[in-house]
């Protein structure tokens, strides 16, 4: 399966989540629906995975916690706020460049739609031109 491929497929169950359980929730409860709506689907989502990187030679254990790691290569933020502050994505961006990633979701179940609530955070990473997934990006 490509990036673009998981990537939709993410999107998708966070569309259908928040439409099922509406905006407002704690991070935690979409956090875990999504984990389990990915499972069905097939992919391997693991949840609040400890990060760890090194710093100028200087291992740093359990730096940070990925909220969700799809595939193991796609990293997921979740929130459940109003609205998205430019830090959060900036936040994505740090991720997946700590962990040698190229695409990372920031999803905002917040929002009164997912529509706002979706970004995607790319690092050195060019879309597939078959992607039928385009969110975020200039057309």
């Amino acid at each position: 399966m490509e990036l673009d491929d998981i990537t939709g497929a993410v999107v998708d169950a966070a569309v259908r989540i928040h439409r099922t359980i509406g905006p407002g929730l704690l991070e935690s409860l979409y956090e875990s629906v999504l984990a389990c709506e990915l499972g069905q689907r097939g992919l391997r989502a693991e949840r609040q995975r400890l990060i760890s990187f090194s710093y100028n030679g200087i291992d740093i254990e359990d730096a940070f916690r990925a909220d969700v790691i799809v595939e193991e290569c796609v990293i997921v933020e979740v929130k459940s706020q109003e609205r998205l502050a430019s830090v959060h994505s900036k936040q994505v961006l740090t991720y997946l460049r700590l962990m040698n990633l190229r695409v990372g979701l920031l999803l905002n179940f917040g929002g009164e739609t997912m529509k706002e609530g979706v970004k995607r955070v790319v690092n050195n990473y060019t879309a597939s031109s078959s992607s039928l997934l385009r969110v975020n990006q200039k057309r």
